[in-house]
């Protein structure tokens, strides 16, 4: 049983060696895109449920662009709302799209919109989440990547509320330390970015291959990214545009959303899988990397009850060098920490409460992920905003 613990460990090293390698790839220099005159005609949809503090921030951060008027729309798609989204978001000049009944999630109410949209004449549509704010030059930079040949985008994120809590401090850690380990690499290297659910963008070509948006998790980010894998397409990262997003502030209901995410990155493997190599594929490094993406959670689930397994079966022989690395971990996280304020633009001011949580945020993903082996999430919670971040990034 030792034997097999520990050769079982050793294989699942191999998930890390593989990530580390493409990792490498950071030192590779990327080629920025042009500035090119705009030309991309923009749709820009948010699935809001129960939004209406935050809805008027996003609206009017989309038309405030640096883009020309006649170029991109706004639209919103209230779902399940029980406040006043709707006359928020007509009150800030969004369009509202009305969904059919039935919508239980995110990805249905984006399939009603974009089948609404489709014959509209857009070339791209742009997917926000209601407690967003865009960076003013967010469309520009998109144009530029469609211009340039991209076809499915991704924007660089930012916590807006990033000095309100540690913890929301945590998730804007946590997004630059996925843009350099993650993003930043693949986007040197011609892989896929990682294409969370906000702050991307997909030409109309797209849709048109997929039959429009068709997503059935509630992790639609991932099964749409694994959909792209399938047909070829390349998730583009485009640091020049700017997304700013609203965290939690409380750890449990980090821990409540972020269990959400484990669990819909594992139904989509389950689901995905076998359709990702069941074809051919224009470019079968990225249903190669997508494939090792999706199955990341699984791999550190399992090393997470092998971890445990090792504590049962070695004692103290296993538990006293683990709890002697303790410390030297946590200093470890810590000076990470502070080293990704510096690289995330958020500076090192008022980000102490963050860096000196964000040991125990990165851990709980590791008990997270092994819940979720054996729980699954099918229901999505809502996180309440107050847009008090957000709006201030326009005054």
């Amino acid at each position: 049983m030792e034997t097999f613990v520990v050769a079982l460990t050793l294989f699942l090293k191999l998930f890390t060696v593989y990530f580390a390698c493409v990792a490498i790839f950071n030192l590779k220099k990327r080629r920025a895109y042009p500035i090119a005159p705009p030309q991309t005609r923009f749709a820009v949809i948010v699935a809001a449920r129960n939004e209406e503090a935050v809805i008027g921030n996003l609206v009017a951060s989309i038309l405030s662009q640096n883009y020309p008027a006649a170029l991109r729309d706004v639209f919103v798609a209230p779902n399940n709302c029980t406040d006043n989204t709707e006359a928020a978001a007509a009150a800030a000049g969004a369009e509202i799209i009305h969904c059919l009944a039935g919508v239980r999630s995110k990805g249905a109410a984006l399939h009603q919109a974009i089948a609404q949209l489709r014959r509209r004449g857009y070339d791209a549509y742009v997917v926000f989440d209601a407690d967003n704010v865009a960076d003013p030059d967010f469309l520009s930079r998109m144009n530029d990547a469609f211009v340039a040949g991209a076809r499915v985008c991704k924007s660089r994120m930012m916590t807006a509320n990033a000095r309100e809590s540690g913890v929301a401090g945590c998730y804007g850690l946590y997004f630059t330390s996925f843009d350099w380990i993650f993003n930043r690499p693949r986007s040197a290297c011609g892989l896929s970015a990682k294409l969370v659910g906000t702050g991307f963008a997909v030409h109309q070509e797209v849709i048109e291959a997929m039959g429009g948006w068709n997503t059935s998790t509630i992790a639609e980010d991932a099964e749409f990214s694994a959909q792209c894998a399938r047909l070829g397409y390349r998730v583009h990262w485009v640091s020049g545009a700017l997304t700013y997003d609203e965290a939690p502030n409380s750890f449990l209901l980090s821990l409540r959303q972020r269990k959400r995410w484990c669990s819909g990155v594992m139904q989509v493997a389950r689901q995905e899988l076998g359709s990702l190599w069941g074809a051919r594929s224009p470019r079968p490094m990225l249903r190669w990397d997508m494939t090792m993406f999706l199955m990341m959670p699984f791999a550190q689930a399992v090393s997470g009850i092998l971890l445990f397994l090792n504590l049962a079966l070695l004692g103290e022989e296993y538990a006293v060098p683990l709890l002697c690395l303790l410390p030297v971990s946590y200093l470890g996280t810590v000076l990470l920490g502070t080293v990704l304020c510096l690289l995330g633009g958020y500076g090192l001011r008022g980000m102490l409460p963050a860096v000196l949580v964000f040991p125990v945020f990165m851990a709980s993903w590791l008990p997270l992920q092994v819940v979720s082996l054996f729980k699954d999430t099918k229901k999505w919670h809502a996180v309440a905003h107050t847009g008090r971040q957000t709006a201030a990034l326009h005054m």
